[in-house]
C-alpha cells in the first residue's frame, strides 16, 4: 500500500480499533499509546558531529535513479529508466524479516529497509551487502530493534528514514554510520522529503516535522488532529499534509504556516500525487479523487460500482491516466481528466502496493504474492513473478532494474532486469 513510505498499514491507524499483528505489536501498542498521550508534541534530539554544509546534502536526482518513495517531489510514481522487454530475476537478498516499504536505487547501490530494524545498502549488480545499519545501538542481536515501515530517501551523502518507535535517522550514505537522530512521539511510516536545507516527514503523533538536514535540529513543526501517514509532496515552496483528521492542508515550507485547509470528510492512508494545482489520491471512503487545492474544490471522484473498499495504494499519474491499487483486489486505471475507469486488473489479493509506470507498462505487487507487469494501454498482463507471500511493498525502477521486497519470513528483496549475456 502506500502508507507513505511504507506500503502496508499494519493496523487501522485512523480508526477506533487496531488490528495488530506479529510479535512486536500487542504490548508495545499500549505502551506507545501512553507515551504518545504525554509527549506527542515533544521532539528530542541526539546528534553526532556533522560539520558538513547543508548544501552538500542536496537530493540525489539523476534521471535514471529512484532516490525516494515515489521518485520525486510530486510523488507521481513514474520511472525515468527503461526496463528490458523481458525481465528475469537477477538476485534475491534476505533481510531477516518482512519488507513493506519501497527501496531506493542510486549510483549502483540499492537501499532497502525491513521490519527487522535494519537498513541495508546492497550492490545493485550482485545483491551483495555493502553495509547495514540497525535502528538501535545495542550490539546484542537478541535485543529488539524497532522496524522500518517507511521507505528510505537518499541524497548526495545521506539516507533518511524513520522507524516504528518514532526515531528519525540520518545515516551516512557511504559508510552506514549514523549522522544524527531525532525523536518524534510515535511511529513514523512517512518517507522523508528533502527541500533545500531541510527534511520533512510526518509522524503518528499528529505532527508534520521540518528539520535542518545539517544537524537534525527542529526548523518548525505543524500539528494536525490525527496521525500523519503521508509522505510530503512538494509544489514550489508548499507541501501537503493528509492523514487521519480528514483534512488536506497546504503548508508553506519556508514559514511552517498553514495556507489552505480543505475538509475531505474521510481520512487518508495514501500519499497524494500532485500535478501543479491538482492532487490525486485514494481515500478510506472507497473513492479516488482529484482535488484542485488552489480552488479548494473536488474535480471528480471515482467509486467502483461493484465494490466498496478503501485505498491504501498511492496513485501513479501520467499525462492522461491515474493508476491506483485498491483493497477490492483490483488495479484501476482512470482517465485523468474525468475520473472514468478505462480498465481494471483483477488480482486475488488486496493491492496495497503503489504502482509504477515504466514507459508503456505498469508494475505493481499484490497480497496474492505476485508482482504484475501490465500493458498501460489496456491492462493486459504481460509479465508476472510469484514470490509465494504477500507483496505490499511498491516497486522501485532505476538503472535498468526493478527492485521490490516481499513479506516472506526471510524478507526477500528481488532484483529483476535483463538476462546476463
Amino acid at each position: 500500500m502506500c502508507l507513505v513510505g511504507s506500503t502496508r498499514l499494519t493496523h487501522s491507524t485512523c480508526g477506533t480499533h487496531w488490528m495488530l499483528f506479529g510479535r512486536r505489536w500487542c504490548l508495545r501498542a499500549f505502551v506507545l499509546a501512553a507515551i504518545t498521550a504525554g509527549v506527542a508534541s515533544v521532539l528530542n534530539f541526539s546528534a553526532e558531529s556533522s560539520a558538513r554544509a547543508a548544501e552538500k546534502d542536496a537530493p540525489a536526482a539523476k534521471s535514471t535513479e529512484w532516490a525516494s518513495f515515489r521518485n520525486g517531489f510530486d510523488l507521481l510514481g513514474i520511472a525515468h529508466s527503461p526496463l528490458p522487454e523481458k525481465l528475469v530475476k537477477l538476485w534475491e537478498f534476505p533481510t531477516g524479516e518482512m519488507v513493506v516499504s519501497t527501496a531506493a536505487i542510486v549510483d549502483g547501490r540499492v537501499y532497502v529497509a525491513s521490519l527487522s530494524g535494519k537498513l541495508f545498502c546492497l550492490d545493485r549488480k550482485t545483491g551483495k551487502e555493502i553495509w547495514s545499519y540497525r535502528s538501535i545501538t545495542d550490539p546484542d542481536p537478541k535485543s529488539f530493534a524497532p522496524g522500518f515501515k517507511a521507505a528510505p530517501t537518499v541524497t548526495a551523502d545521506t539516507v533518511y528514514i524513520g522507524d516504528e518507535d518514532g526515531v528519525f535517522h540520518a545515516v551516512t550514505r557511504a559508510t552506514g554510520k549514523v549522522r544524527w537522530t531525532a525523536k518524534s512521539g510515535a511511529e513514523i511510516v512517512s518517507a522523508a522529503t528533502c527541500y533545500q536545507d531541510k527534511v520533512l516527514f510526518g509522524s503518528h503523533d499528529n505532527i508534520l516535522y521540518c528539520l535542518h538536514i545539517a544537524d537534525g535540529k527542529l526548523a518548525w513543526k505543524f500539528e494536525t488532529q490525527g496521525p500523519v501517514n503521508c509522505t510530503p509532496a512538494i509544489v514550489g515552496n508548499r507541501t501537503f499534509v493528509t492523514g487521519c483528521d480528514e483534512h488536506l492542508r497546504v503548508i508553506n515550507i519556508d514559514s511552517g504556516k498553514e495556507e489552505t485547509d480543505i475538509h475531505l470528510a474521510t481520512y487518508l492512508i495514501a500519499s497524494p500525487a500532485v500535478v501543479n494545482e491538482i492532487l490525486y489520491v485514494g481515500t478510506y471512503a472507497s473513492e479516488v479523487v482529484a482535488v484542485d487545492w488552489q480552488a479548494k474544490k473536488k474535480l471528480w471522484a471515482f467509486k467502483d460500482p461493484d465494490r466498496e473498499f478503501p485505498y491504501h495504494s498511492c496513485a501513479a499519474v501520467t499525462a492522461d491516466r491515474v493508476i491506483v491499487g485498491g483493497r477490492d483486489k483490483r488495479l484501476h486505471c482512470l482517465d485523468r481528466k474525468t475520473g472514468k475507469q478505462i480498465w481494471f486488473k483483477e488480482t486475488k489479493g488486496k493491492v496495497d502496493s503503489s504502482p509504477v509506470v515504466v514507459g508503456n507498462r505498469v508494475f505493481v505487487g499484490s497480497e496474492d504474492g505476485n508482482v504484475y507487469g501490465l500493458n498501460l494501454e489496456d491492462g493486459k498482463e504481460i509479465w508476472k513473478f510469484s514470490a509465494g507471500k504477500s507483496i505490499s511493498a511498491s516497486p522501485a525502477v532505476a538503472e535498468g532494474c526493478l527492485i521490490i521486497g516481499s513479506e516472506t519470513s526471510d524478507g526477500f528483496v528481488y532484483c529483476f532486469g535483463a538476462a546476463p549475456k
